[in-house]
Parts: C-alpha cells; structure tokens; sequence
C-alpha cells in the first residue's frame, strides 16, 4: 500500500478549511457558552472535554446540562437523547451515497456527522485534483475541533465569570434560526425549509410540544421521499 503523500494531505486541508469557517465562527461561541454553563453546575475542565470529545452532540450536551442537575434517572434521559438526536436517522439515510466518497475515513465522518458537517458535506465536493476522502475527513475533523477547543475555553473562563448565566442556553436555538434563515436565502432550498416548517407545525398541532419531533421528522421523511425527484430538479434548475 502507498503512504499518502504530503501534498495530497495538505491540499485537501487548504481546500476544506475555507467551507468551514462559518462552524468555527459558530461553535467557538457556542462551545463556549457550553463550557460555561457546565461549570455552572459544578463540572469543570476534564467533564467538559471527555462531553465534547466523547459524545460530540452539541444539542443534547446542552440538554444533558439540565439532565445532570436532576435526579437520576436513565430511561429518561435515554428517551430524551433519542428524540434529540433522532435527526441523525435521517441523516444517515441521505448520506449513503455520499459517505462512500469517504473511503478509509467512513467511520469517523460517520461519527462525527453534526448538523454543519452534513451542511457542507452534502453542499461541496471536493476541487479537482483534491482527495474526496481527505476532504471530508478535515470538514469532519476541524468542525469537530471547534466545538471541543471552544467548549474547553468555556470551561476555563466559567471561574472567572460572575454576571447572572440566564438565558445562554439559547444560543443553539438562535445557531439554527439563523441556519434556517440562510437557506432562505437560497431560493434553490426555500421548498425543504417550507416543508420542514410545516410538518413541524402540523405534529405540533396534533402531538404537543412535549411529543412532535419524532412524528415530525417521519412526517418530513415521507414528503421528501415522496417528492424527491421535484425538490432535485428543482435546485438543478436556473
């Protein structure tokens, strides 16, 4: 077997990082504002790494905070973790082409598949002449790292602030409204914003708040399946 060369590394590095900067802008402050809300509860440095590096699900970090602070209980906390984390599912099906151009780094892009990855994954291919599975390996990889580097500072700063915490845990939810606003702002992708809006709306309505994620993500599943072929022809058009 031949040793990859330098080059082929570094070129795919180069050409990965640009897409990336978006995240890194994103989780330094976000993994921040997680850092800091675990020391909150009294778990400092080596809990907030082993979280991030081990676990890696930004969301249901921040929903295991509150977990941490009640009572002990597991079959809650793993319902909750599965109707979080429940998108991956979806994820995963529609990355099954996709993940093959991965080669020997399937497993860790697997992995490692958070919401921007996917984003840019699905979105980018790699410059001609670049290695596809160095390429999505670094997407994979520095997305990663920014989430654990920006959560580790979060941990360090947490001693040293003392201004009322309240409300910092919505930094996520604004994360994903502003993801929704910029593919708004790609007319090509308006028709999966519409629809993921209203199958949301539509299980909220008939399951409550408290159960209609997962019967939302089903719901959207089966409209982008069913309609699959029009939303492709759609953001192939002009």
């Amino acid at each position: 077997m031949q040793n990859t060369k330098p080059h082929t590394i570094i070129g795919a590095l180069k050409s990965a990082f640009p897409h990336t900067l978006p995240v890194m802008a994103g989780f330094m402050f976000l993994g921040t504002a997680y850092g800091v809300l675990m020391h909150s509860i009294g778990l400092g440095v080596g809990w907030t790494f082993l979280m991030s590096f081990l676990v890696f699900a930004g969301s249901m970090q921040y929903v295991a905070i509150a977990l941490f602070a009640a009572p002990f209980n597991p079959i809650n906390a793993l319902a909750v973790t599965l109707m979080v984390n429940a998108r991956h599912l979806f994820y995963g099906l529609s990355m099954l082409g996709k993940i093959k151009e991965a080669k020997k780094f399937k497993p860790y892009v697997i992995f490692t598949l958070c919401d921007e990855a996917f984003s840019i994954l699905c979105a980018t291919n790699p410059p001609a002449g670049v290695d596809s599975g160095w390429f999505m390996f670094f997407i994979a990889f520095l997305c990663r790292w920014y989430w654990i580097l920006g959560s580790l500072c979060g941990a360090v700063l947490g001693p040293l602030i003392t201004i009322d915490l309240k409300g910092l845990d919505f930094a996520l939810t604004a994360m994903f409204v502003v993801t929704l606003l910029n593919q708004w702002s790609n007319k090509s992708n308006r028709a999966s914003a519409l629809i993921g809006i209203g199958c949301s709306l539509v299980c909220l309505l008939l399951f409550g708040p408290d159960s209609f994620m997962i019967p939302a993500m089903l719901l959207m599943l089966g409209v982008f399946a069913l309609f699959s072929n029009k939303l492709t022809e759609g953001r192939m058009g002009p």
